[in-house]
């Protein structure tokens, strides 16, 4: 699963297409110039297009609108706590300033739960993710979310770790093995909303009894027409790709 997960990664990535392309161009252009021309004109449109924002958000503000935002001040009484899913932090390797935590793009998995906290002070907090890199080494991302945690002011013993999990079918199946953890009691589910539909696919086939709590959304009511970037453009098809190709697949494993 985690290398069928890795291949998925690489087919989600558009400039692979690109440059599968232009490869495709170069091989016919001794043969085939008229087709090599077409081909990389072709490449060049694709590349251009990547960049207009508009397109892709349509497709993570579908994945979003499945589970809406919570509206502040609800009381979860119930809940036995608050699952947090990894793919909040840079890659161990990073992690080389002493004290200091290293986030990335989708920082709101780790620093929604303070709030939250706040709100609910009887919550524990359940963090699941262990090493996400192919060949990865260093500190697990749950070791890594220890440390956060504990900075920002969380005590030790509301902190449960799940530490071997890789992808996210396996954070569900791996966490019901942690000690004091008990799936059937009611438990919240925060991850990023575009990631949610999947997230909450894999929780409720483990036999979870979760709410989604969604945060770090991405697409907003709507995108402006002239929203243009081919840096934000590629990543924001990746990241919906990704995540539509994974519903899919979960589907037709029987999994969702």
């Amino acid at each position: 699963m985690f290398l069928l997960s890795k291949l998925l990664s690489f087919l989600t990535q558009p400039l692979a297409w690109v440059a599968l392309l232009l490869l495709a161009g170069v091989w016919l252009l001794k043969t085939q110039p008229r087709w090599a021309l077409k081909t990389n004109t072709a490449a060049l449109g694709l590349l251009l297009l990547l960049g207009w924002e508009p397109l892709p958000n349509v497709a993570i503000r579908y994945l979003e609108s499945e589970y809406p935002a919570r509206e502040p001040g609800h009381h979860w009484t119930t809940q036995a706590g608050v699952i947090v899913l990894g793919g909040a932090l840079e890659s161990a390797y990073i992690w080389t300033n002493p004290g200091q935590s290293a986030l990335n793009d989708a920082a709101e998995r780790l620093t929604e739960v303070a709030p939250l906290l706040r709100q609910q002070p009887h919550l524990k907090v359940l963090f699941t993710g262990g090493e996400g890199e192919l060949f990865g080494a260093g500190p697990s991302e749950a070791e890594r979310a220890r440390q956060f945690f504990v900075a920002q002011g969380l005590a030790p013993e509301k902190l449960l770790l799940e530490s071997g999990s890789r992808t996210t079918f396996e954070n569900a199946v791996l966490s019901r093995q942690v000690p004091g953890v008990d799936a059937t009691k009611p438990w919240l589910l925060m991850t990023s909303a575009y990631h949610m539909p999947r997230a909450m696919a894999a929780f409720e086939r483990a036999g979870w009894n979760v709410t989604a709590y969604p945060v770090d959304f991405r697409s907003g009511l709507a995108t402006p027409w002239t929203q243009y970037s081919m840096d934000q453009g590629v990543k924001r098809w990746r990241l919906a790709l990704h995540e539509l190709l994974g519903l899919l697949a979960y589907r037709l494993a029987g999994r969702a």
